[in-house]
């Protein structure tokens, strides 16, 4: 009964026979009889005959003849088709161009009879050609669309049940895959231009493939201009090929490469074309009706430009140019089909190779180069590199002509290079992720992926990397299998990033934005600027008001474009299109597609918010498909992204100029460098808590925290070699709670870091300070007690779980805990047989003036503050002394000694070994006499070891900061005011600041006034003391002296000793004058007369030589350098004696005065006899000597012993004039060498201090005596001098 049933299923509709055979098998299994079986068999026949009719309505469908255009090849072979389809399951129809294929094996399969039990399915790679085929057949076919012929494309419908043939896009094809695994509708499927391999085509040829085993009634034609015959035919078991010739005219192919041999000048592709371009348009037909136009294919748009650019300059007549690539408006790609007068030239990407024909072309101009996309593995980026094209694309493009006559095409490239490209043009699917096919194929549950029958199979690694990608979506799990996300991503008809920025944004109440978003990188960019940079009314354009992301930009255009669209017809619509540079087509595309992915989202159940979201949220659902697309800028412009990606952002962002720190990218493309076509600001934060299944985690650095009083750590999180957050601060005892504890222990409690008001910690704080200052005054730290020692008293104490501050306290308020008898420190417990740590050697402070100044000590080796540092109240720095300070710590002295002598040349040092023992014997002593330390020790080396060492020596050599003495001074509030290691130097820094250390800040007593006295012509007072002291809160010491007032004296208190003897000087030479008036008129009358009478001889400079001769003349008969009246019998005493030496010691005075003048015209009168040239210097350095010998300020510079010295140097220079011009080499040389000691000498006089004043002298007088050394050797010197003796002095002094 059931044999009847299986030969009338193989009438019905293909659709049916699945589930009618399925039914058969079912009756058969259950083996059911009488009146049920027969009811079952009768309701099954009943619906095997419904659709056996509709097999037979649909056989009434179809035209009984159908008509082939004689003039199309493949017409000719229409039997042969027909009867080999009928014969073979799987067709290969290689047809080249023009042969009609495409058109006609709709009608062959309608005209076999194929058609009635199922649909004959067509598949285009573009919308384009599906419609217009579908258009072209049903033409012919003498209908309309959606009658007998119908399609189906993205967002255009025109089929109808009474359509036998369905025209569609690939898309469509495996979108019905997805719904009707079997495609069970169909008994035909023809895939049209298999040759372009797209990953689309590839995946549907390996799915039929594996199909037809299941499908035996299902017919398969494969078909294609150029196509690898054999390859096809292999992949379909040996599938039956036939070829059909197309109908060309002959086109004739010239290789003309760019640059041959024997050019002068290397040519740039674009000046080739050119050159091209020109020669065949003076080869062109001339007149209207021979017009025949060229195409030049390009690799790229700058190519493209740069060739126009260099065709305009030739300014030819009667040429059009015109360009053509993707990007273009549609109203200028449109352009190539109006009619023209002129000879056009159409510059083109290899769009024009496939997609579009170009009308009326008679020559092709081909580079040989092309664009291709491929998928870098490494950078994880879709590349455009420009590369060689295959021999099929070159034949393709060759194509494009010789279909309305003969043809030309040129090939700017060798034939021997065309013979040794690749055949073919490398599928897609070996060149592109493949993650949508691998999530398709996945959701249609294909099997084993690897064991996919692919046409050309991808590399594993190619797999992997889809899989990897899907990963990141968390479209699958560990095994590969679906999650639940990847299935919804699945019924997305998108990019599976795309799909999963919804699925986040459905999660994140964000999806009515993101679905805005989605839609248009579904799309081409609808923005006919393309990548042209903004310009300023483009960033105040409504358009780009979103500084912060190219995405809300869109948002934007989508907002404004829809208050358009709802407010006018289509004309207005198209109007503002213009006005923003937006395609009308691509903006319909888009709306289009919208629209669709919102149904779609509707029915998996995703929510579409209402209100506006935020821009945290849609850019968070931004980075969940695009977690290999973030980047940070690295420099002023480029950005570095996931895996080391360096890119930058195209001018065409509205983030080009604000370049922000961290942003997520909508695509990566890659020409001659690296772009980011959209981008958005984004905070790094986010990354984290989006990529939370991806991010590496390393935890290091666990340290104690001070602030928190707790231990953390630092979290590195990374993301594909992105550090996303560099020192994220954690809870370190959630990681690792033992080693937690261990920190706590060592970093916090036992060095002294806890901060708590707990009484144990207190009471031990105080105990460990107080050891802690004694071992740093010793230097030797944890001598009495060590971290390991606390670290171990609080280890046994402390439970391991307590690894904060407030944990330790929560402890410690736990009575059962009895934490106060455990955390108490014993100081006598510390110490090993009852070890003091006490010293006298380093004391706390040392005495100035009865004065206990306070003394610090630090242990911190390499620092400047590192050792002892007396800290010395600013009243105090006047009584102040370097030697007080160099014996204020007595433990310190040994070691410093020994540095000092370490710091001796090696040869003395030899003299000391070993320098400790020395040191040794000499401490002792040196501790009882004081005193200054330098010369102590040089004391004490002559008397020792019969060294003889300059004390001056010794303070050249460099110490150790902690054997250096510091002095911080300090006012009323403690705060320091300078640091130093000298008085002088602190002083200095004083100075420095403003700060006036000569005044006390104490109010001096009454009793003091008596020192503060004016107009004193006498010794109207009791006595001038050296100093007088004030005790308050510490001893203050002041030092009276006299001030000369010219008509008077005054009597003042000054802070400094010396400072006071100078001014004491000068008053009392003044009181001198006052009380020996009569002797003063004799003299004053002397020195004026012997002024009227040397008027000629006296120098310009010795204008007051009257006062300054009297005042060396008091100076000296008084006695004042050396004796100082200290009251007024001591005075009245002085004067008397010096009374007696008035008359004799100006005498003395205007004998040498007399004789120095005298010699001094003399030299000059020899020197202005010198005029050898030659001896310049030698002039020159005579007249300076004498220049400063005989300076204006003689008499206050110099003493009367020094001044008996002068006659003697002004003979040396006229012993030296005597034996000019025979002067000898060496007067040169030591004129230079006494010219460098006086450059140092007047350094030293810009920067030394008034009390190394005196040693500044010494060099001055050593300078004069080494000249007669050199120049008079007769007349002797009054001191033993030599070069090396100056030099010695004058480095001293740097020091």
């Amino acid at each position: 009964m059931l044999r009847p049933l299986r030969e009338q299923i193989k009438h019905c509709q293909t659709k049916d026979l699945y589930r009618f055979s399925k039914r058969i098998k079912s009756i058969e299994k259950t083996k059911l009889t009488g009146s049920k079986q027969k009811k079952q068999i009768s309701e099954l026949s009943d619906l095997i005959n419904a659709s056996v009719s509709t097999s037979k309505s649909n056989r009434k469908l179809i035209p009984k003849s159908i008509h082939f255009p004689e003039t199309l090849p493949v017409s000719l072979r229409a039997k042969e088709i027909r009867d080999s389809l009928k014969k073979n399951q799987v067709l290969i129809v290689a047809g080249d161009t023009g042969s009609g294929k495409t058109t006609q094996l709709p009608k062959i399969c309608l005209d076999a009879g194929y058609g009635v039990r199922g649909l004959i399915g067509h598949c285009q790679p573009r919308r384009l050609a599906a419609t217009s085929v579908a258009a072209r057949v049903a033409d012919e076919l003498g209908g309309k669309i959606g009658e007998l012929i119908g399609y189906q494309v993205r967002f255009n419908d025109r089929f109808s049940e009474t359509c036998r043939v369905k025209l569609m896009t690939d898309g469509i094809l495996l979108a019905e895959i997805q719904s009707d695994p079997y495609l069970s509708k169909y008994e035909v499927v023809i895939v049209d231009e298999a040759h372009e391999r797209s990953l689309n085509i590839d995946f549907i040829l390996g799915y039929l493939k594996r199909l037809i085993s299941k499908r035996d009634e299902l017919k398969v034609i494969i078909t294609s201009a150029t196509i690898d015959v054999g390859k096809f035919s292999k992949h379909f078991n040996r599938a039956e090929v036939i070829s059909v010739e197309g109908r060309m005219f002959p086109v004739e192919t010239r290789y003309l490469p760019i640059n041959l041999a024997g050019d002068e000048k290397e040519k740039t592709i674009s000046e080739k074309v050119c050159d091209s371009v020109i020669s065949l348009a003076r080869e062109a037909p001339k007149g209207i009706s021979d017009a025949k136009d060229i195409l030049v294919f390009l690799s790229s748009e700058r190519e493209i430009r740069e060739a126009s650019r260099i065709l305009r300059k030739k300014k030819h007549k009667n040429l059009e140019i015109l360009p053509l690539y993707a990007r273009l408006p549609q109203s200028e790609q449109s352009r190539i089909f109006k009619k023209h007068t002129t000879l056009r030239v159409i510059l083109s990407t290899n769009v024009a190779e496939t997609s579009i024909t170009v009308p009326k072309i008679k020559y092709v101009i081909d580079t040989g180069l092309a664009r291709i996309s491929r998928y870098s593995f490494q950078s994880k980026i879709q590349r455009l590199p420009i590369e060689k094209i295959s021999q099929a694309s070159a034949n393709q493009r060759k194509g494009r002509c010789g279909r309305i006559e003969d043809g030309v095409c040129i090939r700017l490239y060798t034939e021997e290079d065309f013979n040794t490209r690749d055949r073919y043009t490398d599928p897609e699917i070996i060149r592109t992720n493949l993650a949508a096919v691998i999530l398709r194929m996945l959701s249609l549950n294909l099997g084993d992926i690897f064991k996919f029958p692919f046409l050309d199979k991808p590399e594993s690694k190619s797999i992997n990397e889809g899989f990897k990608l899907l990963a990141e979506l968390k479209a699958v799990n560990e095994l590969r299998k679906l999650t639940k996300d990847g299935r919804r991503m699945a019924l997305i008809p998108v990019d599976p990033k795309h799909a999963k920025m919804l699925l986040v944004a459905n999660s994140k109440n964000c999806l009515k934005e993101l679905l805005i978003i989605v839609s248009l990188l579904s799309i081409q960019d609808p923005r006919e600027s393309g990548h042209v940079e903004l310009d300023e009314a483009d960033y105040k354009s409504d358009l780009y008001n979103s500084k912060n992301s190219d995405f809300l930009a869109l948002i934007n255009l989508w907002i404004i474009f829809e208050e358009t669209r709802k407010l006018g017809n289509s004309s207005r619509l198209k109007k503002f299109c213009r006005q923003y540079r937006l395609s009308y087509t691509r903006m319909r595309e888009w709306k289009e597609v919208h629209f669709q992915l919102t149904l779609t989202c509707r029915r998996i159940g995703l929510r579409i918010n209402k209100k506006p979201s935020n821009h945290a949220d849609i850019h968070k659902s931004i980075i969940a498909g695009s977690l290999n697309q973030l980047a940070y800028r690295s420099t002023e412009r480029q950005y570095i992204g996931s895996r080391n990606k360096k890119f930058i952002i195209l001018n065409s962002s509205v983030l080009a100029r604000a370049l922000p720190k961290w942003i997520v990218t909508g695509e990566l493309i890659e020409t001659s460098q690296t772009f980011a076509v959209m981008a958005a600001k984004i905070d790094p934060g986010w990354i984290e808590e989006i990529g939370e299944h991806l991010v590496k985690r390393e935890v290091h650095s666990p340290h104690w925290s001070v602030r928190t009083q707790s231990v953390k750590a630092f979290e590195r999180v990374r993301l594909y070699g992105l550090t996303i957050i560099e020192k994220a601060r954690i809870e370190y005892s959630s990681i690792d709670q033992e080693h937690a504890h261990e920190i706590f222990l060592l970093e916090g409690l036992s060095k002294s870091t806890v901060k708590t008001d707990a009484p144990f910690y207190k009471q031990n704080q105080q105990i460990l300070k107080a050891i802690h200052a004694e071992e740093n005054k010793l230097r030797r730290p944890e001598k009495f007690i060590s971290e390991s020692d606390i670290n171990a008293f609080y280890s046994k104490a402390i439970p391991k779980n307590i690894t904060s501050t407030k944990e330790l306290e929560n402890w410690i308020r736990d009575p059962e805990s009895g934490a106060s008898k455990k955390l108490n420190l014993d100081r006598r417990a510390l110490f090993d047989n009852n070890e003091n740590p006490g010293t006298n050697e380093f004391p706390d402070s040392i005495s100035i003036n009865s004065n206990q100044i306070p003394i610090n000590y630090i242990f911190q080796p390499g620092a400047k503050k590192d050792g002892a540092t007396v800290q010395v109240p600013l009243q105090l720095i006047n009584q102040l002394s370097d030697a007080d300070i160099a014996w204020a710590v007595p433990g310190i002295m040994r070691e410093k000694c020994i540095a000092l002598l370490k710091g001796l040349p090696k040869a003395t040092r030899k003299k000391l070994i070993p320098i400790s023992g020395f040191v040794d014997d000499i401490i002792s002593e040196m501790f009882e006499l004081r005193g200054d330390l330098f010369k102590l020790l040089a004391t004490l080396l002559i008397k020792q070891r019969r060294i003889n060492i300059a004390p001056v020596q010794f303070a050249n050599i460099s110490l150790p900061d902690h054997l250096i003495i510091k002095i911080n001074v300090v006012d009323k509030n403690r705060k320091s005011l300078a640091i130093g290691s000298n008085v002088n130097e602190v002083k200095r820094m004083l100075s420095k600041k403003g700060i006036d250390f000569q005044k006390s800040e104490i109010e001096l007593p009454e009793e003091w006034n008596v020192y503060d006295v004016e107009n004193l012509i006498d010794w109207d007072f009791e006595t001038l003391p050296k100093a007088i002291e004030l005790k308050v809160d510490f001893k203050i010491v002041r030092y009276p002296g006299l001030v000369d007032k010219t008509n008077s004296v005054s009597l003042k208190l000054f802070s400094e000793f010396e400072e006071a003897l100078k001014n004491t000087k000068h008053g009392l030479i003044r009181l001198y004058l006052l009380r020996s008036v009569q002797q003063k008129n004799m003299i004053k009358k002397k020195y004026s007369r012997f002024k009227i009478e040397s008027a000629l001889k006296i120098p310009l400079d010795f204008a007051n030589f009257v006062e300054d001769a009297m005042y060396l003349t008091y100076l000296n008969a008084f006695d004042v350098h050396n004796t100082i009246p200290r009251s007024k019998n001591e005075f009245d005493e002085q004067l008397s004696i010096g009374k007696s030496k008035l008359y004799s010691q100006s005498e003395e005075i205007l004998l040498i005065v007399g004789e120095l003048f005298q010699e001094r015209i003399s030299i000059l009168q020899r020197l202005s006899s010198v005029t050898d040239e030659n001896l310049t210097y030698f002039c020159e350095d005579i007249h300076l000597q004498l220049d400063n010998l005989l300076v204006g300020e003689l008499f206050f510079k110099t003493t009367i012993d020094r001044l008996r010295q002068f006659p003697r140097y002004l003979k040396g220079i006229k012993l030296r004039l005597e034996r000019a011009p025979h002067l000898g080499a060496n007067d040169y040389v030591f004129t230079q060498e006494i010219s460098e000691f006086w450059a140092g000498y007047k350094r030293l006089g810009e920067a030394i201090s008034a009390d190394g004043q005196d040693k500044l002298d010494d060099i001055r007088w050593m300078i004069e005596e080494y000249r007669v050394s050199l120049f008079a050797q007769s007349l002797g010197t009054k001191i033993s001098v030599s070069s090396k003796r100056i030099r010695n002095a004058i480095d001293r002094l740097t020091a």
